[in-house]
């Protein structure tokens, strides 16, 4: 039976991988971090668990295991990197060679790592294509005139600043942006968009815009949507929502666009192409 390593960090993504795999009929070895991935993962079988900032501990444990392929699923919070870690010989290494500190920059490195050992790092999405966002409008409402102008300079802004592996979401409204993504992550950057555009006293009628980096590895780091999403957008008065097709991964189609339809919120995927 071949088996699968998953580096597992929160949110549900590391879980839909498991039970795809699994579905597949492959061996899942799982590894948590600590204080990071969802309880919920130990419901698919044991959890081996490591601490930010270990590389040799789970590669050692991937090799016992006889694993060769591993995937990395999962949120692990940016600024988690200033703050609470403390490397091992390996990683402290690792950092001391680095050009400077951005996601992809670790990330690559740390694949380069795994790889040295017999480990490949496979594609964070090889398990879940069919959950990709496809080109077009996905919800009943399309963005109308003022939304989509927002989302053309949205798009421009969020290439941008994902080129520069700054963030993957811009928040505009009226046709200026009102916040850019940077290590807080995405939920936070909506919701400090919400305290921009609301002060003046006016209700707040936001654009939300994510896309894929212009070279996106799409072994770690891309950009998801799920049902906690939507709670964030509801809070925020978000009214449209713009993803790079082909590069999002949505989690619970159906009950996310039926809850995005009640919200009255518009829905729409971007080709690269067609943004142009």
């Amino acid at each position: 039976m071949a088996k699968l390593g998953i580096i597992a960090g929160s949110g549900r993504f590391p879980i839909l991988v498991a039970e795809e795999a699994k579905r597949r009929g492959e061996e899942i070895v799982a590894m948590g971090l600590k204080g990071v991935t969802s309880p919920d993962m130990e419901k698919l079988g044991p959890v081996e668990y490591f601490r930010l900032g270990q590389i040799q501990k789970p590669i050692d444990f991937l090799k016992k295991s006889g694993v060769t392929r591993v995937v990395m699923a999962g949120k692990v919070q940016h600024a988690s990197l200033f703050g609470g870690i403390l490397p091992d010989l390996r990683a402290g290494k690792l950092l001391m060679k680095l050009e400077d500190k951005r996601t992809d920059t670790i990330l690559k490195a740390i694949a380069d790592e795994f790889a040295k050992d017999g480990i490949e790092l496979m594609s964070s999405v090889d398990h879940l294509k069919h959950l990709l966002v496809p080109a077009g409008v996905q919800s009943k409402r399309a963005p109308d005139a003022v939304e989509n102008a927002d989302i053309k300079l949205g798009w421009a802004a969020a290439k941008a600043v994902a080129g520069f592996d700054i963030g993957q979401t811009v928040v505009v409204r009226d046709r200026a942006v009102i916040a850019v993504e940077a290590m807080e992550g995405t939920d936070a950057t909506i919701l400090r968009a919400k305290e921009i555009a609301s002060s003046q006293g006016k209700k707040t009628s936001l654009t939300v815009v994510k896309v894929a980096k212009p070279k996106q590895d799409m072994r770690f780091d891309i950009p998801v949507i799920g049902l906690d999403s939507l709670k964030v957008f509801a809070e925020a008065g978000v009214s449209a929502l713009a993803v790079e097709a082909g590069t999002t991964l949505l989690f619970d189609k159906d009950e996310f666009l039926q809850k995005a339809d009640a919200q009255r919120l518009a829905v729409v995927g971007i080709a690269p192409e067609a943004s142009a």
